[in-house]
């Protein structure tokens, strides 16, 4: 498999969690392993939009048990003989593999990935902000010889440009150190939230100048989150941000 692998450094594998489970875009080459007419292989390949069972692969990295993987579109872009090439948006965790071998039980041929390109890791889009390996070792070699910062920004990027597409829970800076020291949130820390935030889903938060501050499980969802005055709304699981950046404002429970 070739294109889009977001790498992260030092305090940013923290996020890591966040970008797995995130949607992936594949340009994916499938061999049909009989003659089947175009129109088949269009009609099917739009069956498969929707949730999805699959059962991971022998040759996988996770548990080999029954999950559903939402596909949220499969475009049929051209074919050549027994070759069929499409472009699948789906949930992080779905094994093109898998879906081709599904697909050909369907045409009832069988079929097979031939090749395979991501082309989106959740934000990061090939052809956006996106450099190859031999960008990064030319540039970490100027680097080297100017130590200027600026050289390395052409390939490092922020750690909440990987939290665009995370639901954003917004605080106040008196609740930013609490949440530093693993303090669940509660409401009156919250003074905006984005939409899309549901009971047991991941959600990012973030100070007002948008600095990232932890991945937290929300406990509510967006409209529910609105209406509260006390109460926890999200528990912190991973903290990003160093504690002391913003001054404690929160009692210890020391007499």
């Amino acid at each position: 498999m070739t294109g889009v692998l977001p790498i992260t450094l030092e305090e940013s594998r923290k996020i890591v969690q966040a970008l797995l489970y995130s949607g992936k875009e594949y340009v994916c080459v499938m061999k049909l392993h009989g003659n089947i007419t175009k129109s088949n292989v269009e009609k099917v390949l739009k069956e498969f939009e929707d949730t999805i069972y699959q059962r991971p692969p022998l040759r996988a990295s996770v548990k080999r048990q029954l999950r559903t993987r939402k596909i949220y579109y499969i475009d049929f872009l051209e074919m050549e003989g027994r070759n069929a090439l499409f472009k699948v948006g789906c949930e992080g965790g779905t094994y093109i593999r898998k879906l081709c071998f599904d697909i050909g039980e369907v045409l009832g041929c069988g079929a097979h990935m031939q090749e395979l390109r991501r082309t989106r890791a959740g934000p990061f889009i090939e052809n956006e902000n996106i450099v190859t390996l031999h960008d990064v070792a030319y540039s970490f070699m100027e680097w080297q010889q100017q130590k200027d910062e600026k050289i390395l920004r052409k390939f490092i990027q922020p750690m909440e440009k990987a939290l665009a597409l995370v639901p954003k829970i917004y605080i106040r800076d008196s609740a930013v150190d609490a949440v530093c020291h693993g303090a669940n949130l509660t409401a009156p820390g919250v003074l905006s939230l984005e939409t899309g935030i549901n009971n047991g889903s991941m959600a990012a938060v973030f100070t007002l100048k948008g600095e990232s501050v932890a991945l937290a499980r929300a406990s509510a969802s967006t409209e529910e989150i609105l209406n509260m005055e006390h109460g926890v709304v999200a528990k912190t699981e991973r903290v990003l941000m160093p504690r002391g950046t913003y001054p404690k404002c929160w009692k210890s429970g020391e007499a």
